[in-house]
């Protein structure tokens, strides 16, 4: 197997011309533990969130944002699960990426789920713009989200996307320094097109 040496840029092998934030993307596990995101870059990487689309307008995403060093992100880290907890310590922001699920009059949303992950996609493609990375994850324990942020049977924690800057690969445990520098690879898109031209 060939070991990627620069992480600093793992570039997409793409079949088409896509955006640079796109080519760049990638998610990482090891983060700088020094690096802070200022107040102005976290509040760009969310208002990128907020213009997503969603089924009627009904915006139907919520963010828990946590800093590292705060009681938010300590409840957050705590609720991650296996190899998150090795980790997502070291990133600079964790945000719980929450879902309205039902409207507040009690009837149900169907494409909350969907609206949400446009929004946390627009988030992730924002990060990599100002220079950031993000990884999401689905490993934590979403009851002990819910009552740690005391929310409502209405909003349903989806995923918790960790931002923040590069670190040192080698500060990680060997398994997770292995799946690090691995070569980034995807299925052929005739693979993923049903029916096309």
């Amino acid at each position: 197997m060939t070991l990627v040496t620069d992480l600093t840029s793992r570039k997409a092998d793409t079949t088409a011309p896509l955006i640079h934030p796109l080519v760049e993307r990638w998610s990482p596990r090891a983060y700088d533990p020094a690096a802070e995101v200022s107040t102005d870059v976290l509040r760009t990487i969310l208002e990128a969130a907020r213009w997503a689309p969603s089924a009627n307008n009904t915006q139907p995403w919520r963010f828990i944002v946590a800093r590292r060093g705060s009681d938010a992100f300590t409840k957050i880290h705590d609720a991650l699960m296996g190899f998150n907890q090795a980790w997502a310590d070291s990133a600079a922001v964790l945000v719980a990426n929450v879902a309205e699920t039902v409207d507040p009059e009690g009837k149900p949303r169907p494409w909350a789920r969907y609206d949400l992950g446009q929004a946390v996609a627009h988030l992730s493609v924002q990060a990599q713009h100002e220079g950031l990375h993000t990884h999401q994850m689905g490993g934590f324990e979403g009851d002990r989200l819910r009552a740690a942020f005391d929310l409502d049977e209405r909003l349903e924690v989806v995923s918790v996307t960790a931002i923040g800057v590069l670190g040192d690969v080698d500060a990680l445990p060997e398994a997770l320094r292995e799946r690090e520098v691995a070569p980034r690879q995807r299925k052929p898109l005739d693979e993923l097109v049903i029916v096309g031209e």
